[in-house]
């Protein structure tokens, strides 16, 4: 961990250009399935594990600020609506570290965390969300369709449930081809409003498709993350995971602020040996300052010493932060564990934070595309 920091830091301190910024960034990739015969803590993940999750939920926290800084701080950046992964992080990174590298994996328009968890390169991410050639998709992608096929994120859709239908695909030809792969598939609780996704989900279940459905339930009260009740504005249902529960699909409920319960809930073992489906309904409470299709900093960028003293936070998010922020629980759970110091997550944040602001530098500095060239990858 101490050798891969060191390397970061001088890869950042060694950027000054786009061209040198490209030379020097070593792709992320896929989180490493954990090995049970480690030294593990906490529930059964390592030290090294706790510290690489940490590492990429602040990642993600800083790559959403610095998506915020885009639309605040230009006026010819971001002139749409955004949608920041705030307040979620624990379930992108908890699930992506289940998955395996060969899995297949579809998105939401609130993607750029979990192409992040999934191992794409911060500063790609950026440049595609601003449209420009060094993006991941160069430039043609923009903020709601970014997608990493090399880490098997094939596709993400900006449409409500649209990339369910998709998902029960991908696990369709997995599932023919052979091997123990699965298809994994973000969406949000109102993607239950759209037929698509009854669709996906029934034929996942007929035909005991490989795949792992993830509801964000970001509209939940802290006290319904656990479990019981959690109505939403535009269900009959009062718990959400009854609806694939009546299509024969394990369907398990778990509070998507805490990391190691995400994790351990995500069920990819008994998809992959021919289970069937798994449908994971993620609890978490929204973040405060996220005003719909935009998002507002009141206090500057997180502060990871608010996760020590919350009442340093801005009066608005003081509550969210004890109770709902996941980057804050689980930096609490391994100093209180006795894993890491204060001290050694500081250093850390200090060091992603280089890593983010050296990313959105990557961005800016890469140029459009070429006019000419608008043709280029596109379908005849």
């Amino acid at each position: 961990m101490i050798a891969r920091l060191e390397g970061l830091r001088g890869a950042v301190r060694a950027a000054r250009t786009r061209d040198e910024w490209a030379a020097s960034i070593r792709p992320l990739g896929p989180l490493a399935i954990e090995s049970r015969a480690e030294k593990t803590i906490m529930e059964g993940l390592s030290t090294a594990s706790l510290s690489e999750s940490l590492r990429r939920m602040l990642l993600i926290r800083r790559v959403e600020e610095q998506v915020i800084h885009f639309a605040s701080d230009y006026s010819d950046l971001l002139t749409g609506n955004y949608h920041v992964y705030i307040g979620q992080e624990a379930t992108g990174v908890a699930v992506c570290r289940a998955l395996a590298p060969g899995d297949l994996m579809f998105t939401t328009h609130r993607n750029h965390g979990h192409l992040i968890a999934r191992g794409a390169e911060p500063g790609r991410v950026l440049a595609e969300i601003i449209g420009r050639v060094d993006g991941c998709n160069r430039g043609r992608g923009g903020i709601f369709h970014v997608a990493a096929p090399e880490l098997g994120v094939l596709h993400t859709s900006a449409i409500v449930g649209g990339a369910v239908p998709l998902a029960a695909g991908a696990a369709l030809a997995l599932k023919r081809r052979g091997g123990s792969a699965v298809s994994a598939v973000f969406f949000g609780d109102g993607s239950l409003e759209e037929g698509a996704t009854y669709e996906g989900l029934a034929l996942a279940s007929l035909w005991q498709l490989p795949v792992l459905f993830v509801c964000e339930h970001n509209g939940a009260a802290p006290e319904s993350r656990s479990g019981g009740e959690a109505a939403t504005g535009s269900h009959p249902s009062r718990t959400l995971s009854d609806f694939p529960s009546s299509l024969g699909i394990t369907s398990n409920v778990v509070d998507g602020v805490n990391f190691r319960a995400v994790y351990a809930a995500a069920a990819v073992a008994s998809v992959r040996i021919g289970g069937g489906p798994v449908f994971l309904e993620a609890r978490t409470t929204g973040w405060p300052v996220n005003r719909g299709g935009a998002a507002v900093l009141p206090g500057g960028d997180f502060n990871l010493g608010w996760a020590w003293n919350p009442s340093d936070a801005p009066p608005e998010l003081q509550a969210w932060t004890v109770e709902s922020d996941p980057v804050a629980r689980l930096a609490n759970e391994m100093v209180s564990s006795a894993a890491f110091s204060r001290a050694e997550l500081d250093a850390l944040d200090r060091e992603v934070s280089e890593h983010s602001t050296a990313a959105a530098r990557f961005a800016l500095a890469s140029p459009w595309p070429a006019p000419e060239r608008a043709l280029q990858h596109v379908f005849p």
